[in-house]
């Protein structure tokens, strides 16, 4: 009898560790598959990834009004034709720039290109000139996030016929924006050049 009695606690006890590891393991799944309070959010987006997402709501075709400081006869009054798109899977915006009614043939006119992307903790912009060279810039960003300022950091290939050394994009609402390039000629005299634009209809 008392070995009966034996047997009968000794699989009671057993049945009672079963039950116990059935429900602590209900209890670690659930918690594994309900959100811990304790996960680390996501981080914020950067002041790059700020600025670049705002230029990248450019994209699109442009037109407008170019003045030049000092003047520039050959330039001023123009009627520039800006086209911003993005590409590589959001990762890069490409802006190109001609005079309006020239032909689509970057091999006769002047068509440069500037590719604008982020890189670790900075937006850049290399400009890809038809003076034969690349400077790149770093953006930095003012109180309002309306201007994004470009500052020159370097420039690839020969600067003889000079170098396009400073942008600034200001964002006035979704339809239009204003673009000012600083161009440094031979002996570092600067030319500015200031584009008011519309988005074409």
């Amino acid at each position: 009898m008392k070995v009966l009695r034996f047997m009968l606690c000794a699989a009671f006890l057993m049945a009672l560790s079963s039950a116990a590891v059935v429900a602590l393991s209900h209890v670690a799944s659930a918690q594994a598959s309900s959100p811990s309070t304790s996960a680390t959010p996501a981080s914020a987006p950067s002041d790059a990834q700020k600025s670049f997402e705002q230029l990248k709501s450019l994209a699109g075709k442009w037109e407008g009004k170019l003045t030049t400081v000092p003047v520039r006869a050959e330039m001023e009054g123009a009627n520039p034709e800006i086209t911003m798109r993005v590409t590589s899977r959001g990762n890069a915006l490409v802006h190109e720039m001609k005079e309006s009614g020239t032909p689509d043939d970057p091999a006769k006119y002047d068509h440069p290109v500037t590719m604008l992307y982020v890189d670790g903790e900075k937006l850049y912009l290399t400009h890809y000139c038809d003076a034969g060279n690349r400077p790149r810039m770093a953006a930095r960003t003012s109180a309002d996030g309306k201007k994004i300022e470009f500052d020159f950091v370097d420039v690839a290939g020969g600067t003889q016929y000079g170098h396009m050394h400073h942008a600034v994009f200001t964002v006035i609402d979704a339809n239009h924006h204003i673009e000012d390039w600083t161009y440094m000629e031979p002996g570092d005299k600067p030319v500015q050049v200031h584009m008011d634009l519309q988005r074409a209809k």
